[in-house]
């Protein structure tokens, strides 16, 4: 295909170590912007196991690079393969710059970690930095307590990087809420770089058919989500207990545990919540929209994802957010039920089954998200396309394609000047 008329290209890069919030995310904004534009591709680098479980719209593809797991001393491991977490590391970043490079962005977007996981995204970062592709960072609302996150970026040398790798830091919140780079020390240019989009709205699926186990549920039911569940277990424990301590509890209750949570909980919740008719489990599903929008109301961990579909729903939520080992979660509820979005129970303070059977209770009767008004609150995704499309106004095309010639000859065999031409 002639370089002048092929699609216009979006890379997007997610490094999904853990839990489904970066893979959500990229997955929201692909699909908004082919959405809006049918000739768009996006493809998307994401090391997320689940990436397959999600539907995608036409125009959009993915990269399934090699897992990695971080374990209690806070390392990584690798997720499946039988090899040392550097080979893994390695393999991965010549994976994510020969997509670059193949691929030809005309614009590449970074999830949440400027430099990849250790670094990994840093020399397509540079490849295409030298090829003049937009660069572009994209951060949830709230990354971690200031003073930790400027302890991170600081040991990471993370602050170069957006001074002169980025052309633009997209921030996918309001700074009513929070401003995610308080406390970080960097220069006026990285600043003047921000761009504040206001949340990500959800839709439900294409195909938002509901579980047949939901469907047996007769009346109201709270739909209760620690999100990917590899850190749930607590929350789960709790709501099951506060049924235990008050079986009168008047709304039923569905479970989802999310694909991380170990097989040992899971099985051992799913005795104690067989113990209640209006109780039901599910492991994992991806149309988690049709049931909350279903939902009389929400008890969820609070992560970003979770608090946009809340948010879009509208639905009256109580968040329990986790504290370790980032404060993220926290500062984000504790923000929004200021503003008056959500209602929020804090386990630090303890886990009594009559605190949260008493908030269960009351969870109906609080008010909606959409009683607050808060201006652009949901804007995010319109915000972001029309910033993609200024980006795409004049697409930058990358290496030339191969000439006929070239593209019968071995590319292995051939000379760097006609595989990369500039």
């Amino acid at each position: 295909m002639p370089n002048s008329s092929r699609s216009k290209r979006v890379l997007l890069y997610s490094h999904d170590s853990f839990g489904l919030g970066h893979v959500s995310r990229c997955r929201t904004i692909a699909n908004a912007i082919v959405q809006a534009d049918h000739s768009l591709s996006v493809l998307i680098l994401s090391g997320s196991p689940v990436i397959g479980s999600y539907e995608f719209r036409s125009g959009i593809d993915f990269v399934r690079i090699p897992g990695v797991v971080k374990i209690e001393t806070g390392d990584y491991d690798s997720a499946n393969l039988r090899v040392g977490v550097e080979h893994t590391l390695e393999m991965r970043t010549r994976i994510i710059r020969d997509t670059a490079d193949i691929y030809r962005p005309d614009l590449f977007i970074v999830d949440k970690e400027p430099l990849g996981l250790r670094g990994e995204v840093v020399p397509a970062l540079k490849l295409l930095k030298e090829r003049g592709t937009p660069l572009v960072l994209g951060l949830r609302d709230v990354m971690d307590d200031p003073a930790a996150l400027a302890q991170e970026w600081q040991r990471k040398n993370v602050v170069p990087a957006l001074r002169d790798l980025y052309d633009e830091i997209w921030i996918y919140g309001l700074p009513q809420i929070n401003k995610p780079l308080t406390g970080i020390q960097v220069p006026p240019s990285v600043r003047h770089k921000m761009v504040y989009t206001g949340y990500l709205r959800r839709d439900l699926p294409l195909h938002a058919d509901i579980p047949h186990e939901i469907e047996e549920i007769d009346g109201p039911f709270i739909l209760v989500t620690p999100g990917g569940g590899g850190d749930g277990a607590d929350l789960v424990d709790w709501v099951l207990a506060a049924y235990e301590n008050d079986p009168h509890i008047p709304y039923g209750a569905v479970i989802v545990f999310g694909p991380f949570m170990s097989a040992a909980e899971r099985e051992a919740f799913k005795e104690r919540a067989a113990r209640f008719p209006n109780i039901r489990t599910l492991t994992f599903t991806n149309n988690l929209g049709a049931l909350m929008q279903r939902a009389a109301g929400v008890v969820a961990m609070g992560g970003y994802n979770t608090f946009c579909e809340i948010l879009s729903f509208d639905k009256k939520a109580i968040i329990v957010p986790r504290t370790r080992p980032r404060l993220e979660q926290f500062i984000r509820a504790r923000a929004a039920r200021n503003v008056g979005l959500i209602e929020m129970l804090d386990a630090d303070h303890g886990r009594d089954p009559h605190a949260m059977a008493t908030a269960l209770r009351q969870l109906p009767q609080q008010g909606l998200p959409s009683d607050v008004v808060v201006p652009g609150l949901l804007d995010g995704l319109g915000n972001v396309w029309r910033l993609v499309a200024k980006r795409l106004a004049h697409p930058h095309r990358g290496p030339a394609p191969l000439d006929v010639a070239d593209a019968n000859a071995d590319p292995v065999a051939a000379p760097p000047s006609a595989r990369a031409r500039t």
